[in-house]
């Protein structure tokens, strides 16, 4: 039997000097997954910012982000109430950087008029060393010094850094280097169960598109961050919406209404603080493209949006998903609902808690609006079958997109509305 004398040195590793066998340096870390225990997300706000976990907050200029954001720390530092008027479970601390926000009179004015505990909230200004030499601080190579920070001030539940691209070393549109620079930033997210919040910004020119691929940079921005969030402001008021484009820890869907107003300080300081408005529905896109329109809708028939809604309460109050839902149906557009409604002067109420809240819409008293609201009024009209059994109601519009013709509104009987579960939605 022949015996190949090379075998061994092929199969074992040897010492390039003296060719004996030396211990690998690495070793592959291969764990069981029976020895490994699930666990729960562990949320700071539930379903929005996790601990431990990295998210993105993108929009375009002017719509806020960054008074957004310290709207959120106060309510971290204080065990305050979230937007969707759920409360924080605990109070924290924050740490923030920022390079483009001069801490004496924007951060700092801006935390005080949220009403933020200024005592849990540490601003970043540069690193030290033990002779007292000071440097600016850089992300994109301090991120490992901030353990120390962390565990000195007892703990961190959430890092703002303004932009996320200071982090970046190398260049932002390149996938390697963002997922290489940002590793730090999530291991320190991992390890301080701190929720991380990286601010950017949109690219020109993607209006209409997906909002993930608007981020500025790599899509690896995106990629890397467990949740992306999306702020917008209408053009012509100052309506904002905050919204999830993407999670993959939850769900994707939904946003909430905000407003920026000013607030003066001391009879002296003027600034600015968020104003949150009420829960949206639907996909960022959607409340997106909702509110960035800036054109005209084309109506989509000839019939007025605010008769057609008109005849949808003429009834008694309806619960707001379903009339939307209805609108839609009909072939109204969500900006063609939200005009009708403020034509009509519709007004709504909000009833019940957490999971069970919904919203109700009804016509003004002078419109013949019930003066209660009971838990549900059926609704029981004529209407228009659809063009194919099995298939919900369609309009003589949508049979014939080039002729558009006068509609009549499809109300369904009581039956076939959908469920009532979770109606938390736009007023």
């Amino acid at each position: 039997m022949t015996t190949d004398r090379f075998a061994q040195e092929w199969t074992e590793p040897l010492s390039p000097i003296n060719r004996e066998n030396v211990t690998p340096l690495w070793r592959v870390n291969a764990v069981k997954a029976s020895t490994i225990k699930a666990v729960p997300i562990r949320w700071l706000w539930p379903g929005w910012l996790a601990k431990g976990k990295l998210h993105i907050l993108a929009g375009a200029g002017g719509t806020g982000k960054t008074t957004l954001l310290i709207g959120l720390i106060a309510t971290i530092t204080t065990g305050g109430c979230w937007p969707d008027g759920s409360r924080c479970s605990e109070p924290g601390n924050a740490l923030i950087w920022s390079s483009e926000d001069d801490p004496a009179d924007t951060l700092i004015p801006r935390l005080t008029a949220a009403g933020a505990d200024m005592s849990r909230v540490y601003i970043i200004q540069g690193r030290t060393n033990a002779q007292g030499d000071t440097d600016p601080f850089d992300p994109a190579n301090d991120i490992g010094l901030l353990r120390d920070t962390a565990s000195d001030i007892g703990g961190v539940s959430l890092l703002m850094l303004d932009p996320i691209v200071s982090a970046v070393k190398g260049d932002m549109h390149k996938a390697n280097d963002v997922r290489r620079a940002l590793q730090s930033v999530v291991d320190f997210a991992e390890q301080n169960l701190c929720a991380i919040v990286g601010i950017s910004h949109f690219a020109k020119g993607g209006a209409g598109s997906s909002p993930t691929d608007r981020v500025i940079g790599s899509q690896a921005f995106s990629a890397l961050a467990r949740t992306v969030l999306v702020a917008a402001k209408q053009e012509d008021s100052d309506l904002r919406v905050l919204a999830r484009a993407k999670s993959n820890i939850g769900t994707d869907e939904g946003g909430v209404s905000y407003t920026i107003e000013t607030f003066t300080i001391d009879g002296e300081i003027t600034t600015t603080r968020v104003a949150w408005g009420d829960l949206i529905e639907g996909s960022a896109r959607e409340i997106l493209g909702d509110v960035e329109s800036t054109e005209d809708d084309t109506r989509l028939s000839d019939d007025d949006p605010s008769e057609a809604l008109r005849r949808i309460l003429k009834d008694g109050p309806m619960v707001g998903k379903q009339a939307k839902s209805l609108m839609t149906e009909n072939g109204y557009s969500a900006k063609q609902t939200r005009t009708a409604r403020e034509k009509l002067s519709v007004v709504t109420v909000r009833e019940g808690f957490g999971k069970e809240i919904r919203t109700l819409w009804s016509l003004p008293q002078s419109e013949g609006a019930f003066s209660a609201f009971p838990p549900f009024v059926p609704i029981d009209a004529p209407f228009v079958p659809g063009i194919e059994q099995g298939h919900e109601w369609e309009t003589r519009a949508r049979m014939d997109e080039r002729a558009p013709k006068p509609l009549d509104v499809h109300l369904p009987d009581a039956t076939s509305l959908p469920s009532l579960d979770d109606d938390a939605e736009d007023l």
